[in-house]
């Protein structure tokens, strides 16, 4: 049985409701949450004002990249025995980030900033192994981002939207590779119908969610 269902997307594209959800549909799942709870120390020193900063300026591609990924494993460790680990952007969802900061930092290409970042890794594939779903506002990269700016309800600096423009084209890209094992993507994502049809995709590969406490109500979305 899988051991992971990881949540993947842009921001705003649904994936902590999903995971919420998830939870509270099979005593079986565990929500692990993001990264940063399971290292938090790492995490500690960075936040604050001049996070922005750090992330987009002052860390190096090295740094940031081994922070993500160790907690990624820390993350995993802290799932109990004999449950559903659901994470709250998984190993695909890192890396796409990790390659789109990189790509802005250090002014290269998608392809060169996976290279360069693939190159830090021990593996080019999660590990441990998981479920991976990807939620996108639109399968059009340029239609997602707009999407997506206008949800997120503040500007975007010229640094945030380069970085936002790497990470769905990475993101595309994965999908157009076959990474993720659903793919669900449109301009208005009702709540309810994603949720149904993230349970399908699990119960059709044995991921079991027997019981459902969010009854389907037309009209409502993410």
């Amino acid at each position: 049985m899988t051991g992971f269902v990881s949540l993947n997307g842009p921001d705003n594209s649904g994936k902590s409701t999903q995971v919420r959800m998830l939870a509270d549909s099979w005593e079986g799942f565990r929500d692990l949450g993001p990264v940063h709870r399971h290292d938090p120390v790492p995490w500690t020193r960075v936040s604050g004002e001049g996070y922005g900063t750090w992330w987009f300026t002052t860390s190096m591609t090295e740094e940031l990249t081994g922070m993500l990924f160790a907690s990624h494993a820390a993350r995993a460790q802290a799932c109990p025995s004999g449950k559903v680990g659901l994470l709250d952007r998984g190993w695909y969802m890192l890396l796409a980030t990790a390659i789109a900061t990189c790509a802005v930092k250090e002014s290269l290409s998608a392809e060169n900033a996976g290279t360069r970042v693939l190159a830090l890794l021990d593996s080019d594939e999660p590990d441990p192994p998981e479920f991976p779903v990807l939620l996108l506002p639109s399968l059009d990269a340029e239609r997602s981002i707009a999407i997506a700016r206008c949800r997120d309800g503040r500007p975007w600096t010229d640094t945030y939207l380069g970085y936002q423009r790497h990470l769905h084209r990475v993101l595309l890209c994965m999908a157009r590779q076959g990474v993720f094992a659903e793919v669900i993507a449109g301009p208005v994502q009702d709540i309810d119908a994603t949720h149904a049809r993230i349970r399908w995709a699990l119960t059709e590969r044995g991921v079991g969610v027997p019981t459902h406490r969010h009854p389907v109500k037309d009209g409502r979305s993410s």
